[in-house]
């Protein structure tokens, strides 16, 4: 993880998904001035500040590199996963879990998971909720490593699913 994130940067927040870095200022937090990111979240425009000695205790990290995508899509074409026999509110808590590390890979494999399950059965409201943000989450982050468009991205996605997005 790097240290210090300048103006500008890209960087990731478990759950909200890629941020860019729009300040470094100095906030009050009881008596103490603190050096904090002012982060404003790409997807939903809301602002975070954190301050920069927590940054990395909150799971704030770089985008992905190229060949970490990669290892990205070697877990979304995975198919030999073990039979899901859990009722849906305890795969929902472990994969809403995953989701809060905040790391690609876990969010990939809920992603792969749902997905494959999606096949052979009706989500639930929640599971299909969770399959919309994984993949979100995944898809901006991907795009963005990659240098490539959120809908190209998607598509490639998609067709590791052999799902036509409508």
């Amino acid at each position: 993880m790097k240290e210090h994130f300048q103006v500008g940067d890209k960087a990731v927040y478990p759950v909200h998904g890629v941020a860019e870095v729009v300040g470094l200022e100095q906030r009050d937090f009881g008596g103490n001035p603190t050096p904090v990111y002012v982060l404003k979240i790409l997807e939903t425009g809301m602002k975070i500040v954190i301050p920069t000695g927590n940054a990395g205790s909150v799971g704030l990290r770089d985008l992905i590199t190229a060949k970490q995508v990669k290892e990205v899509f070697s877990i979304l074409k995975e198919r030999d996963i073990p039979r899901d026999t859990q009722t849906w509110n305890r795969r929902y808590r472990e994969y809403m879990e995953k989701i809060k590390t905040g790391s690609v890979f876990e969010i990939a494999e809920v992603m792969r998971d749902l997905t494959v399950l999606r096949a052979t059965k009706d989500l639930s409201f929640g599971e299909r909720k969770m399959l919309d943000t994984a993949r979100g989450l995944l898809v901006k982050e991907l795009a963005l490593a990659k240098g490539i468009s959120e809908d190209k991205l998607a598509a490639e996605v998609d067709a590791l699913f052999a799902v036509a997005a409508a």
